[in-house]
């Protein structure tokens, strides 16, 4: 099967892998084995055991042209997860689109550690270690599909999130994806870019103004908790690639990720020195921060917490030994 060849009249489930494998190893795409797979499970709306289980299985002609299609555009560079439109993580399915990076394994290192970090200050403060989330308030700064806090959702029920990106298609996404998984109530989308100190201001009256409106946020603090501006939880997946590296990305990811989630400035960990600083300034005394960290960015970003401000900083390594999360608390 290439470009130029004419798409076959009929072909069974076991043809069409054979094939699709074939022009995604000949492209040099990774894991083309399982490209090859998610595809044409994709297209006929069946699993992985019914694939293996139906190999002779006449594929309706209509399915094998889509079929050819997205193995073509796989071939290209494009990447499975925008193709299939869906990345899993934390347990859950999540909709992806050319409009939000898709989402990391390594990414779940930073719910990890936030649960983790919130645990611990609850053994400190004597209280129970089970963890419900009633009366914390989280905010995760360029949510992107709204994979970080959709899982601190899943995971604190109870706590009041607001996620925030700079770009509003992201968001949409985000929404969906947060309706999907009955999470809508839980959590607050705006636009915005990073944690700016004076826009908190706004952000509290934005929650204040859902709590008034409808059920979003469910819950509103008790007398004496922070308020939405003064944050128990900041969390963030913030761009941190060089753009002097570009040219060394996948293709799959320099040709089809959106730029303005990928790209951190010229060295790639510009975006944390102001990050962190409107931290400083949003979280609550003995609060947590917790951000991850590109391949190289450490040695930037870490004396960026060497301050008073902060304590208790350590650093999380991901399953490749890669220092993936930083995690601090507020003085």
């Amino acid at each position: 099967m290439s470009s130029n060849q004419a798409s076959p009249e009929t072909i069974d489930v076991r043809g069409a892998l054979k094939r699709g494998i074939a022009e995604l190893r000949d492209a040099n795409v990774p894991s083309y084995t399982f490209a090859a797979e998610l595809l044409l499970l994709h297209v006929l709306g069946r699993d992985r055991a019914w694939l293996y289980a139906h190999p002779e299985e006449v594929i309706p002609n209509l399915d094998a042209h889509r079929f050819i299609s997205q193995i073509l555009r796989r071939a290209e560079g494009e990447p499975t997860q925008y193709l299939t439109g869906k990345q899993e993580f934390w347990g859950l399915e999540f909709e992806v689109t050319p409009d939000v990076l898709i989402p990391r394994p390594e990414t779940e290192h930073v719910i990890e550690v936030a649960l983790d970090r919130l645990a611990l200050r609850e053994i400190r403060a004597g209280r129970k270690q089970t963890l419900s989330g009633d009366g914390l308030n989280i905010i995760d700064v360029g949510t992107g599909s709204g994979c970080i806090a959709i899982a601190l959702a899943k995971e604190l029920p109870g706590a009041r999130i607001v996620a925030t990106d700079i770009s509003e298609a992201a968001l949409v996404v985000a929404r969906r994806n947060a309706a999907r998984h009955a999470f809508a109530n839980n959590i607050l989308f705006l636009q915005r870019n990073l944690l700016n100190h004076g826009e908190l201001s706004n952000i509290e009256a934005s929650v204040v103004g859902a709590q008034h409106a409808a059920p979003l946020q469910g819950k509103v603090a008790p007398t004496g908790a922070a308020s939405p501006s003064q944050f128990d939880l900041i969390v963030s997946n913030p761009p941190y690639v060089g753009r002097k590296e570009k040219e060394t990305l996948m293709r799959e990811v320099r040709d089809h990720e959106p730029e303005l989630a990928l790209y951190g400035g010229e060295e790639g960990y510009e975006l944390y020195a102001e990050l962190i600083a409107q931290a400083a300034h949003g979280i609550v005394p003995g609060g947590c921060l917790v951000l991850e960290l590109g391949h190289n960015t450490l040695p930037a970003v870490q004396p960026l917490l060497d301050l008073p401000n902060w304590t208790n900083v350590a650093v999380t390594k991901d399953l490749a030994g890669i220092d993936r999360v930083i995690a601090a608390e507020r003085t």
